[in-house]
């Protein structure tokens, strides 16, 4: 049996501090923003890492990004929760908005954009199977959205703002308000 994990503020918000299972609300939860690429939700500690599958909730305000153009050796599976947002999945566009849903199978190139006059909440789940092989090709449409490189790498993030701890300016208008 799976007991309960202890919990801990950090300076994240709350984490597990030890092993097993966990109930936190997302306002209370661990989060980190970036001002290029938005707020996240990311659910788990430096203490205590999901090894099989990591899930983010993240918040996108219009035209920003929620990283560069990718894809990895793992699947992915994403579910827009409130707001709008464009997918460019495989070079293409695709407006989403709440409760569409987008599985990216292993080696799917993919990245969201904000889109809409308000917060897109889009919940994201990932194998952790192949944990560091995304690859950044270039995009052209990625690149018209400001997420994408202008050469293939496989570290691009160098030149952006770090993330810092915290939650969103405001939870005012997202859907765990």
């Amino acid at each position: 049996m799976t007991g309960e994990a202890r919990l801990e503020r950090t300076k994240y918000g709350m984490t597990a501090a030890t092993e097993g299972w966990f109930a936190v609300n997302v306002r209370d939860a661990a989060w980190m923003t970036n001002d290029k690429f938005g707020t996240a939700c990311i659910f788990e500690g430096e203490e205590v890492r999901f090894p099989h599958v990591g899930y983010t909730l993240h918040v996108l305000e219009p035209g920003q990004p929620n990283g560069l153009y990718h894809y990895e050796e793992d699947q992915e599976d994403f579910l827009v929760v409130s707001g709008e947002c464009i997918a460019i999945i495989e070079g293409e566009e695709r407006r989403m908005g709440p409760w569409d849903f987008l599985h990216c199978p292993p080696g799917t190139k993919h990245i969201f954009v904000g889109a809409g006059d308000a917060p897109c909440v889009i919940f994201m789940a990932g194998s952790r199977t192949h944990r560091g092989s995304a690859v950044y090709p270039p995009d052209e449409a990625a690149i018209r959205h400001e997420a994408g490189v202008e050469n293939e790498t496989p570290e691009p993030y160098a030149p952006y703002p770090k993330w810092q701890p915290g939650p969103p300016s405001s939870f005012d208008g997202l859907p765990f308000a």
